[in-house]
Formats: C-alpha cells, structure tokens, sequence
C-alpha cells in the first residue's frame, strides 16, 4: 500500500472507532421485542391471503450473471497468476444494476405483512439461474433461492461467488454432528487422502489438541507425497486479529509467526513435500472472518460450525461432493483475494468432471445393506510403516494390528493398477442407489394426549412439548440399528487420537471407528462411553445427569448418507462488512433465512447458539402467528457478556421471554423454544461452566430445505461477519439430520421453557447461574468492561473490535462465540 492508503486506512479506522461507533452505539436499540411487550394479535396465516402482489422477479441483469459461463475461477484457470481479487474486478466491477427501482421493491416486498404470489413462469425463470443436475428444484426452494438472489442484483459481491456458481447441486455423504474432535478427526481423515492440495479455512486457530489433529495430518500428507514422489500444495487461511490488518485486511503469515507457540503449524522440514502458503484475514472493524471449511483436491469439500480449537461445543459438519464444490473452490479463491503463491494444482479440473466419489466405494454401500463395514486402515507413515503403503498412501500389505483387514481397495473398485485414477461416473451412483428414505409424516396429525401415534418406531414420547418430540422422532436414521448397536461385533477398533493416529481409507471405515468409541464394550457401559465423548479433552469425569440411553436414542457422531442422486444446493453466503453500524443487512444468507420462515408450510427447525437478531425474530413471530411450526434450539448462557454489548441482541433469556411475551395465545401454541441440553444431562447447563454447550448452525424448513454452515442467528452473523452457508433439497438428508440432531441432545425432552420464555427444572428453579430475562440498567456497561478486561487478558495487543464483537475471554480460551 502507498503512504496515501495507509493515512487513509488510518483515519479510517479511527472516524470507525471514535465516531460511527459510539453514536451508533447509542442510537441502535436492541430490537423492538425488547421494548415493553405488546402481544401481537392473532392474524389469519399470510398463506391464505386472498390479495396476493406480485413479487419482484429476476431482472435480465441478474438473469445474466446467474447464467453465465464466467467465473473467477475460469479466469484463474486461464491465468493460475491472476490474483482472484483482480478477477472478481475484470468480471463485476464494471457491473450496475438495471433499476435501483427494482432492487428497492424487492427489499419493500420482504418487509411487507403480504405473501406474495409466484406464475409458473416466474418460477421457471428463477430455475434458470442455477445449474440443478438431474433433480429439478421444488417450489419452496425456488422461492428462498429468489429472495437469496435479489441481494446478488445489487452488488454480485454480495454473494461472495461468482453468480454463475451460486446455484448448483452435489450429494452429502457424511454429516457430523458431535464433539470438536471427532470433526477434527474426519478432516484429518480427508489430509491425508488428499493427492493434490488442501485449502481449509477457520475463523480461529488454537494451539490445540484439535490443531494438532490438523498437524499431524499434514505431517503425514507430506511423508506418503514424498512416498508417491509428489508435492501438495496448502493453503490455511483464519482471522486471529492483528494491528496489520489495519492497512492489509489480507496479509500474508510470516513463517516466524505461524511457527510460534499460539498457532504452532509444522516447520518446513517437517513438511517437507507441502508448499504451504498461510493468510490472516479481517476486516476492520467489525468484519470478522467468520468462515469454516475445507476443500481437498477440488473434490471434497466440508463445511462446517467449529474452529479449531478445544472446547465443549456440540458441532455440526457437513461433506459435500459433485459440482456445488466448484462453486466452493470459488467462494475460496475469492476470500483469498491475493495471487496464490504457488498456485491451486486443480484449476483446471473441475469438481463437476471428476464424478462423485464417496459413493463409487463398496463399503460406502455396506453400511446401509448389511448393517456391518469392515475397515480398512492405512498405517502411519514412519520409518518402519511407509514402505507399506502405496503410492496413494492406501496400504498394500500391512494394517494396524488389531483391526480387520476387511476388503482391499482392489477388491472393492476392481484391481487398479498404481497410477490409475478411479472417477466413478454419476450414472453408477444413480444405479447403485438404495432406496430412497419414507417421508417425515404430516406433524398436524400429531396428538397432544397419544403423542406416540405418528412415529416412526412406536415409541413412546417424552418431555413436555409432543409437537417436538414428534418432530425428532419422525427424522430417519439411514444406519441399521444393528449398526448402532453394534458398529463391529466382536471387532475392537483404537480410537483415532491426536497421541494414537489411525487413518482409514474411506469414510465406511471412519464411521465404524467412531461409532464404536460411543458403544458399550467391556469397561463402560452406553452412557459411559458417550459422556467420555462428551467430556474428552475438556471435561475429563464430568458426570452425567440421566440414568441410562435406552435403545434408539444411541448417540450417532457420523451420519453417513446412503447413495443418492445430486440435488439442488445453492450458496447463501454474507461478505464481510466492518463498519460498526447495522445497515448490511440484506445479504443472501439473510434473505434464505427469512424467506424460510416467510415461505413454510408446516414447521421450520432453528439450532443455533444465539438468537437475537431483529430481522429473523420478526419472521418467527410472523410464522406463529400463521400456524407454523417454530422449533428453536438456543443454548442458555452462550456468549451473554458478548450479547449484551451495545448493537447487540441481547441474551437468549431475555429473547426467550419477549418472543413468549409478543405472541397471541394461538400463536403461542406454535413456538417450541427450548435450551440444549447435552446427551447425558437431564437440564441446561449455562454455557459459561463450559460442561456442555451447543454451536450447531442449522435451519430445517417443511423437513426438505435444509440452511448449514457457518452463521449465526445473532447480530454479528447477521450484519458484520463473512459467513458461508449452504442451502440444499433434500427430504432424506434433513431427515437424517433430525434423526441425528434428536440423538446427539436431550433438547427435545428437556430443554422445553415455560408459557413466560423461562426454563424450570420439576421443582420450579431456573438454570444455575442463569442471569435472568432482565439484566439490569447497566448491563452494557457491565459487558463493556468485560470485554475490555478480555481484550486486556489476552496480553498480547489490544484489539478493540475483537473485545466489542464477541468479549472472547482470552488467547488461550476464545471459544466463546467464535
């Protein structure tokens, strides 16, 4: 940067700082609900409206840009130099929309008490702006795919992908929902199977047991590279925050830095086969990035809720295969924004060309057929080890002692030679498919006083909210029971540990592994097991609070998904906005999440640590009062200090109890708030014990439209922070979530607040620590003082945005909100 943008950086930040800042501080209230309450009466549902308007639809600018070939990531192909931020300009910085009219009209319909009507021919031209595959859109997903488009005719950044690339389709193999580790352990699992380059990108970075996961994955990545006679090429991009980003947002990490005790990636020698390149990136002031994912080899792909870091959080990730990764590989290229020195290997091989290969694995079908998989392990790469393994790092001959060799990669993909490549092609996948999973059944047939009928395995519900816990026992499991019960008989498998490594080939092998560290063996029983996942690295002996997992609510880390077609996935993203006010508003990701709740029929699914920003709390009212179905997931207590700054929300209690206070009776009837409870607990526990906390991100819309990735339900994630998310079409992979979702908590059966927004344990007391719906006049001030003090207790620099955005407690324990 010249002297000039360096001055101007600086003042910059400093008018930030001491001007829009504190007046907007001052200024911007909570949100309305937080005002006295005045229940909203009960309105007919919008659905039923008879005076209809007409939407705004797709304008020929926004048409073309959607249905264009161009791409930042064609550009880079054509010129690997190229650096990704010089591309989005040569495409878009000439861009302007066709009417501002337009775009107005948009917002003012979103903002509108109508529902509005869609021809088929406004739907149709909604299709055209995505590439689908082989399963056409539904019309509830094209309607929130309209609303996430209308930002992109604006201003295309606001997708944060190229356009041509926001709508697309892939499949999901694996979902994970558990513990840090066991998400560590699978992306681990995807290092050291990569054949080209790795790009992971986290929004924190902790020298850590989970750190350590990634570390020795990339050691071993580099050994069976050097193996095959190969390099890797690595990219690792996070947001640790540092007065450089005050000129450079994106700044390259010295090898000094990255090797230092907070961050502690391998030295060059020990990774001698990757050239590894490393970004921080933040945009000051406010404009965290807030992303977390990975791409391997422009194949594979995951997404998901967690940093890297040790924490007590439940986490959520998601795998995803076929073209939608290219639509990934560009959002990450972008977020790069710098040249990429060396360049990306795959640039010039497309996700959408080399098939959908989890699938094209026999045992990947095994699972789902026979209820058993047999593992087949590659040893660690050390001096005695590497001569095993081939020239993929699969092993030839040996396996770790103790696990089954089960079948040999020849023999499940027919006999490869060494330097062959397996691309499994679409059409064997669709053949190969099982069957698909049965539809969730209708929730409005579910009675209060029977709430058994309607289940899918006949059992009995518990807890005090039938509607909900009808709702999570219609969710699916694609695992036999026997598979839960028994992931591999009398086949004893180590755990994959950061002091113990042990990578499988394939994810039919992970899944077994996993599952059995949750299963009864001669020392523990059930419940034993899953509260040592739970506590791992962070709880050792924490006791549970339940008397015993009984049968078909086994916990589930590793959901595999059985073999299915590509479905519709579209990408609803936020770019990153650093300016301390809350004017960035209207972002594609916000767009799905009210159109979500605007659009549903029957129900709509919200996990999330916090939920407080305005915008969606208008929505889920709305949707109340209409007859649908709310379920929110919130955990008691997450970041409170942090919520109550100024232009924040405010805590999860205080929006639990204006929620409850602002609907009708009827409306009422239809909000189902509860707080997390962990698998093994019998109640909430406030998030600030660290014991057992919840960080999933996820909206299920009418059991089809699934939302996941990285935002937030709150002010940060809503108005400030990068965020990825995608949103995707499919019945059996959401039910697979709400079966996983209701076996990974107790939520459902005891998380369910009061009439008043209160949670209350049998004899009528509220969570330990709990600081109730009203924190008091000075609560601001209190909060701005704890952040500072967290600022000041990281020791390291003072970085006023860091404190005012999350009140992260220090260097060494930021894992409040992050």
């Amino acid at each position: 940067m010249t002297l000039a943008e360096n001055l101007q950086a600086i003042i910059s930040f400093f008018i930030q700082l001491f001007v829009i800042f504190p007046y907007n501080a001052l200024t911007t209230p909570r949100h309305g609900l937080l005002r006295p309450p005045k229940r909203v009466g009960a309105k007919p549902a919008r659905v039923n409206d008879t005076n209809h308007s007409k939407p705004t639809m797709v304008s020929d600018a926004l048409h073309k840009l959607c249905t264009s070939k161009e791409s930042v990531t064609a550009l880079l192909a054509e010129d690997p130099t190229l650096a990704p931020g010089d591309a989005w300009k040569k495409l878009y910085g000439g861009y302007a929309p066709t009417s501002t009219t337009a775009v107005g009209s948009r917002r003012e319909r979103r903002d509108s008490e109508e529902v509005h009507s869609f021809s088929a021919e406004d739907l149709q031209r909604v299709a055209e702006c995505g590439n689908w595959g082989p399963s056409q859109p539904s019309e509830l997903f094209l309607k929130i795919y309209h609303d996430a488009l209308g930002p992109v005719e604006q201003d295309p950044a606001a997708a944060m992908v190229s356009p041509s690339l926001m709508g697309s389709c892939g499949v999901v193999p694996l979902t994970v929902i558990s513990v840090v580790p066991d998400i560590m352990r699978h992306m681990s699992n995807m290092i050291v199977r990569a054949e080209k380059e790795v790009y992971l990108a986290t929004n924190y970075w902790q020298n850590s047991v989970a750190s350590t996961y990634i570390t020795n994955a990339m050691k071993e990545l580099s050994a069976r590279a050097g193996k095959r006679g190969e390099r890797i090429v690595m990219k690792i991009i996070y947001d640790r925050g540092s007065p450089k980003q005050l000129f450079e947002p994106h700044y390259i990490v010295s090898e000094k830095e990255y090797l230092g005790d907070a961050v502690n990636i391998p030295k060059p020698e020990e990774i001698p086969n990757i050239d590894l390149q490393v970004m921080n990136y933040h945009k000051p002031m406010l404009g965290t990035y807030h992303c977390k994912y990975m791409v391997v080899d422009r194949k594979y792909a995951v997404l998901q809720s967690n940093n890297i870091q040790d924490n007590d959080n439940m986490e959520m990730m998601t795998q995803l295969e076929g073209p939608i990764v290219d639509s990934l590989y560009d959002m990450a290229l972008i977020s790069w924004h710098k040249a990429l020195e060396p360049p990306l290997p795959s640039l010039n091989s497309p996700a959408s060309q080399s098939g959908v290969g989890s699938f094209g694995d026999t045992s990947h079908h095994e699972m789902f057929r026979q209820g058993q998989v047999q593992v087949n392990a590659a040893p660690v790469s050390d001096s005695n080890q590497l001569e095993t393994a081939d020239i993929r790092g699969v092993p030839s001959q040996n396996l770790i002692p103790g696990e089954d060799a089960g079948l040999r990669e020849g023999e499940q993909l027919g006999e490869l030679s060494n330097d062959s490549t397996y691309k499994p092609s679409p059409a064997r996948n669709v053949m190969e498919r099982a069957i698909n999973a049965p539809h969730l059944p209708p929730l409005d047939n579910v009675d209060a006083q029977n709430p058994s009928l309607g289940l899918n395995n006949g059992q009995q519900m518990l807890g005090k909210d039938p509607v909900t816990n009808a709702f999570l026992r219609a969710g699916s499991s694609s695992l036999p029971s026997s598979f839960i019960s028994d992931p591999l008989q009398s086949k004893l498998l180590p755990e994959h540990l950061t002091t113990d490594p042990h990578y499988d080939i394939d994810i039919a092998g992970e899944v077994a592994r996993v599952q059995q560290s949750v299963s009864p063996n001669d020392k523990l029983t059930r419940l034993e097991a899953t509260a040592a996942h739970l506590n791992h690295t962070k709880n050792v002996d924490f006791p549970s609070s339940i008397a015993d997992i009984p049968a078909g609510d086994e916990f589930t880390p590793y959901i595999p998904h059985e073999v299915h077609e590509p479905f519709p996935i579209a990408m609803v993203n936020r770019p990153p906005y650093g300016t301390p006010n809350n004017n960035d508003v209207y972002t594609p990701q916000n767009e799905a999440w009210l159109a979500g709740l605007r659009y549903a029929k029957k129900n709509v699914f919200i996990q999330s640590p916090t939920l407080n920003a305005e915008p969606i709390l208008k929505e889920i009212l709305n949707a109340c009062e209409r007859g649908v179905d709310v379920f929110a997931f919130i955990c008691i207590g997450y970041n409170d200090a942090g919520e109550l700054l100024p232009m924040q929300g405010g805590t999860n209690e205080m929006i639990s109890h204006a929620l409850h206070q602002s609907l009708s009776p009827e409306g009422l009837k239809h909000l189902h708030y509860h707080f997390y409870v962990g698998a093994d607990q019998t109640g909430p526990i406030l998030a600030k014990a660290k014991k057992r906390s919840c960080h999933v991100k996820l909206m299920i819309i009418d059991e089809e439209i699934g939302i996941q990735g990285n935002g937030n339900q709150d002010s940060q994630s809503w108005y400030h922070s990068q965020e990825i998310n995608v949103m995707l079409q499919s019945k059996e992979v959401c039910g697979n979530w709400i079966d996983g979702l209701r076996r990974c908590q107790r939520t459902g059966i005891y998380g369910k607040v009061d009439d008043d927004g209160v949670w209350r344990d049998a004899d009528g007391k509220e969570v330990e620590g709990a600081i109730g719906t009203d924190p008091g006049k000075f609560s601001w001030f209190k909060a701005i003082y704890s952040a500072l003090a967290a600022v000041a207790d990281a020791g390291t620099y003072i970085r006023i945005s860091e404190g005012i955005e999350r009140s992260r407690i220090s260097t060494a324990h930021r894992d409040i909100i992050l």
